[in-house]
């Protein structure tokens, strides 16, 4: 595929100190995008973003050697980093009109999901409910020089009205229903993609228009449930 024969040119120097060896080295990165490619996953700039991201330094350390399989891992307080599959299906979706300016990221978690879309969006603003995560997610991002994510300590079921309306929002967690007030902080022809459900869950794309909103279901999925209230 063309985007695995193109020289990397990695967003900022940061990215390049970090692209680490062996396990977490690029070419490890290299075969988990063309896993994706394999997956029906086509949006170059998604795939760039995935290629060029160093997963393995949003988990501990004793997980960095399974960054790059398409699996789901364990980041602490019984959440985890999402699968690369589903990351790149759901930010894949967001990004099909292109020239996303702002966007919502719920459920911060790793920070692996706000540090891909701050490749792809002017401004990210992420949201978590659980303190530790987010703290050690800004580090992160910090870490790869990344300026323009914002973030928030929040409850993912209220949004956050105060920087709306956004271009695209996307939820890691699963509400029983889509709160009315993310519709409300999309911008008409916004995007917004989250899974829904408990036991079962599926994951849903919706295009907000002027008379309410237009869905499509995008397949099944398995994410944390979407909680309320803080943790610090």
């Amino acid at each position: 595929m063309s985007i695995l024969q193109d020289p990397v040119h990695y967003p900022n120097p940061a990215y390049e100190a970090n692209q680490g060896v062996g396990m977490t080295s690029q070419r490890t990165r290299n075969r988990l995008v063309e896993r994706l490619i394999f997956l029906g996953i086509t949006d170059p700039d998604v795939l760039n973003a995935v290629r060029v991201t160093p997963r393995h330094l949003f988990l501990d350390e004793a997980m960095a050697s399974r960054a790059y399989e398409d699996t789901a891992l364990p980041i602490g307080y019984s959440q985890t980093i999402s699968q690369p599959w589903v990351v790149a299906k759901m930010t894949s979706w967001l990004n099909a009109k292109g020239s996303l300016n702002r966007v919502l990221d719920i459920g911060t978690g790793s920070g692996y999901q706000a540090a891909i879309l701050a490749l792809l969006a002017q401004q990210v603003y992420t949201i978590e409910r659980i303190e530790p995560l987010l703290i050690r997610a800004e580090q992160v991002l910090k870490k790869l020089e990344l300026e323009n994510v914002m973030f928030s300590l929040a409850d993912g079921y209220w949004g956050l009205p105060s920087y709306a309306p956004f271009d695209g929002i996307l939820s890691a967690a699963s509400p029983e229903r889509v709160p009315e007030e993310l519709f409300d902080q999309l911008v008409e022809n916004g995007r917004l993609v989250m899974p829904i459900g408990s036991e079962e869950q599926l994951l849903y794309g919706y295009v907000k228009t002027s008379t309410g909103y237009t869905e499509e279901c995008l397949g099944e999925v398995m994410f944390v449930p979407m909680l309320k209230g803080i943790e610090s």
